[in-house]
């Protein structure tokens, strides 16, 4: 299985999203907050369309790449969970320079905070995410899913009620 920048995020911020997610158990439709990101994501930037390309190679798909001078824009609502996207742009980086045999930056962006920060690849990174790519397709590649764990993030996951919600015993399904 590709690994994609939704894993590596995933990966990030719950063993159980990751591996639900790799199974086609997604939940992402059903959330607001996921609208709300997207819709950020299409409207902060609208000049960008025309002047930077959508790349998607090797399982990962970049839609904000400035080609000329080597550098990713990755775009998100808030930085709740900004260790998850600073990996996820990490992972972004290390895809492409694996393909280009160059150095490639990042830049992540919360429009919405007016905040933006530049990411850098180093050696270290390289080497935590050559280890997390073992971790990632152990994760999917298990047989089953993982415990749920409960985090303060869990109320606002798109899969909240399909890990959280559980019928009372004695209650009859009605077919």
């Amino acid at each position: 299985m590709q690994i994609t920048g939704t894993h590596f995020n995933y990966y990030m911020v719950c063993h159980r999203k990751l591996w639900l997610f790799a199974h086609s158990i997604g939940m992402e439709h059903t959330s607001e907050l996921v609208a709300e990101g997207k819709l950020i994501h299409e409207s902060s930037y609208p000049q960008r369309t025309s002047r930077y390309e959508e790349v998607e190679i090797d399982g990962i798909k970049i839609d904000y790449f400035d080609a000329r001078n080597r550098v990713v824009h990755e775009i998100k609502k808030s930085d709740k969970m900004e260790s998850a996207h600073l990996w996820q742009l990490k992972y972004y980086l290390y895809v492409l320079e694996r393909r280009l045999g160059k150095p490639v930056t990042g830049i992540l962006e919360y429009p919405k905070m007016r905040y933006r920060e530049e990411v850098l690849l180093s050696e270290p990174d390289r080497t935590e995410i050559m280890d997390m790519i073992i971790d990632i397709n152990t994760i999917i590649s298990s047989e089953s899913c993982p415990e749920k764990v409960k985090l303060t993030i869990c109320r606002n996951c798109s899969y909240h009620d399909f890990c959280w919600v559980t019928e009372d015993e004695n209650t009859e399904l009605l077919i």
